[in-house]
């Protein structure tokens, strides 16, 4: 950790790069329920429809919603790490999320 001239520290200052990694995934996983809810909203099934069609389907979007995630238009990774990095910029008593949990 080190102080800038304004008196701020940098790691206070920026998100760590766990926090943007699980807000990212955070997002992620919300667009693919989003993506998944208007599917399932069809009126009714075409004739190429199968559980082949709709195992690559489902594939599909979720790396579309990875992708859409990647690139953060939607923001909601930018307002986790907003909101959850000023928590943990002023919590004194926060602990880092450990990477993996214990075996």
């Amino acid at each position: 950790m080190t102080t800038t001239a304004t008196g701020t520290s940098q790691t206070a200052a920026q998100p760590s790069a766990q926090l943007q990694k699980t807000a990212k995934a955070f997002e992620a996983i919300f667009l693919r329920q989003m993506i998944a809810t208007m599917r399932s909203s069809s009126l009714g099934e075409g004739l190429t429809d199968s559980d082949a069609t709709a195992q690559f389907r489902d594939m599909s979007d979720s790396r579309t919603a990875d992708n859409m995630a990647e690139t953060g238009r939607f923001g909601i990774a930018d307002l986790l790490i907003k909101q959850l990095g000023a928590k943990m910029a002023t919590d004194p008593n926060a602990k880092p999320v450990a990477e993996e949990p214990p075996k």
